[in-house]
Parts: C-alpha cells; structure tokens; sequence
C-alpha cells in the first residue's frame, strides 16, 4: 500500500503523528481504512496473515505473545480490527478456528489496547440480530442466528469488558474496491450477469440486505476515532449501514442495469435459500446515533459505487471512459 508502510520509523513517532494499527489490513475494509486513514495524515501499520504482503506486517491475532509484542514496538494510539472469519457457512463447519479468530483474538486486542492506553475499534455485524423485529438500534438485544453472529456478538462482549473505553461499530454485508470480483457477496453477482449467454439463473429474492460500500465504512472508522480520542464519551456500541433495501436478486439487476447488460435470465427465487448456516430475513440497522452525533457519512449510491468497484474487471477496459466521458 503506497505510502501506508508497515514499519514507523524514529522521526515519525516523535513528530506527533496519529498512529493505527489496521489488523486485517490485506482484506476489502481492511485496505479501504487503511487508506483512508493514510490520506488523513495518520501514520499506518497493517497487518495480515496468510495473505500478508510487502509493506505489511504478518502477524498470528491468536498468539498473544505476538499480538503484545505488536503493540508494544508500534504504540498505536488507535487499533481498527478489522480481521475475522466472515463466511456464516464456512463458519459453521469450521467453528474452533473461527471462534480463535473473532472472539479470542479480540479478546487479547482489547486486553492489550486497555493496557496500552489505544483506543480500540472493532468491526461487528447486523448478523447479531436474527431479523425478525427490524430496523435495530444500538441498545436492541441482539438474538444471533448462526455462529458467525454469535462469534462476533461474543467480541462484542470481551470488547467492551476489557476495553470499556473502546467502540463496537456494526455493519452489513460489504462491497467495494476488491481485489477480485469474487471477493464480496455482492460484486460477485457480477459472474451471475454475465452469463446471460447461459441458462436462466435463480437469486435469492426473500433476505434483506442493505449492501454498504467499505470506503464509507473506512470514513466512519476515521470519524470515529478522530472524535474518540478527544471525547471519551464517544464509546460503546454504533451502527452505519447504507440505505438502500435489497435481496440479491435485485443487487443483481442493478449491477446489469449499470453496466447496460442483460438481466432476463435472472430468476428471483422467493422461498429462502438452503445454506448450511441461518440468516436473518431483514437485519436493517438504526444509524440515529452516529448521525445524531455527526459522525456518519452519506453512502454513496449503490449503482455509482458499484461501477466504481466492476469497472476494472469489465472486457473493454476503456468502458469507464466511453460511459462517463
């Protein structure tokens, strides 16, 4: 990542510089924040794991040795932990090494950021609601429909019990600049438009989703942080979510509509999907605290954002420019 380098050196530590740890930071949110909070003037330091890279640290969340020795060479004065098993279905079929993932190594992160003095921000889900009562508020008691919802509801809890000073900002599925088109649920119904050429395709058309892009999340994330480190009031529990109300089928009808494809071979299936893990029928969040307090952002358009996001894996890649230019 340009610029966002993995290591602080000397002269940036004493210059005053705001510093965050990004854990996380080869996956979608994870880059998205990381170079958000780098355009801001922050010193960044990312981590990742099987998929670290040049310019980020390779860091085991689940060995605490590790994650204490991070924090101690790098001093964050704000930790983003965005890391997590994020798949409801592999979830199911691998608990123990997703429980590690999002409910031990949170555990240690808040321990150590308490320590420390870091404001600690971690990324939860709407999946801790089971969506029969929507929209949800901040204070709504959560009722998690699968282990996915229930590992991350339990980060939640170690969060806040060892860090009461930190920030839990729940979010829905995501979108945005991915690596490749099978990266996020919902720029991957891109491969579902293109095979219009093939037989008819059925998409689920009962789960209410509400497709958020990760550079907004990125946004808030900074807000947040920015306003937390001057304002210990700003802690516990937030939500941001976009606005708009889709099933995947409708998702992808848009996405062909944007890109001017066609879409009568998508078949909107209204009973819902078999799949080895629940889903909520309709998690819609409340965002009222966020925006009451100034700190949300306005989400960007879905059908704007998500040309943003398939342009580049388009055939013709002059497309972006014969369309908007």
């Amino acid at each position: 990542m340009p610029g966002s380098g993995s290591a602080c050196s000397q002269e940036e530590l004493l210059v005053g510089v705001p510093r965050v740890l990004v854990t996380g930071a080869t996956g979608l949110l994870g880059r998205a924040v990381c170079r958000e909070f780098h355009s801001a003037g922050w010193t960044v330091t990312g981590t990742g794991y099987r998929r670290a890279r040049l310019r980020l640290l390779r860091c085991d969340l689940t060995d605490e040795d590790a994650v204490r020795g991070l924090l101690h060479e790098y001093k964050p004065d704000v930790i983003v932990h965005c890391a997590a098993e994020r798949r409801p279905d592999v979830m199911e079929r691998h608990t123990e090494a997703a429980v590690n993932l999002n409910v031990h190594a949170t555990s240690t992160l808040a321990k150590e950021a308490a320590t420390c003095g870091a404001l600690f921000l971690y990324i939860s889900t709407d999946y801790v609601f089971d969506g029969r009562n929507p929209p949800y508020g901040e204070d709504d008691s959560p009722n998690p429909l699968n282990v996915y919802g229930r590992s991350k509801l339990e980060g939640e809890r170690e969060t806040l019990r060892h860090c009461p000073g930190a920030v839990v900002l729940r979010v829905p599925v995501l979108f945005g600049e991915v690596e490749s088109v099978t990266e996020s649920v919902v720029t991957s119904l891109y491969l579902k438009v293109q095979e219009a050429s093939e037989e008819s395709c059925t998409l689920d058309h009962v789960l209410q989703r509400f497709p958020t892009d990760a550079r907004d999340v990125a946004a808030v994330c900074r807000k947040l942080s920015e306003r937390a480190r001057q304002d210990p009031s700003i802690r516990g529990i937030f939500h941001f979510s976009g606005k708009e109300q889709m099933t995947k089928y409708e998702m992808a009808v848009a996405i062909a509509q944007a890109f001017n494809l066609p879409s009568g071979h998508l078949i909107p299936l209204t009973e819902q999907p078999a799949a080895s893990a629940l889903r909520p029928i309709n998690s819609q969040l409340n965002c009222c605290r966020l925006e009451l307090l100034n700190l949300s952002v306005e989400p960007r358009p879905f059908t704007s954002a998500i040309i943003d996001c398939l342009w580049p894996f388009t055939p013709d890649k002059r497309w972006r420019q014969t369309v908007f230019h």
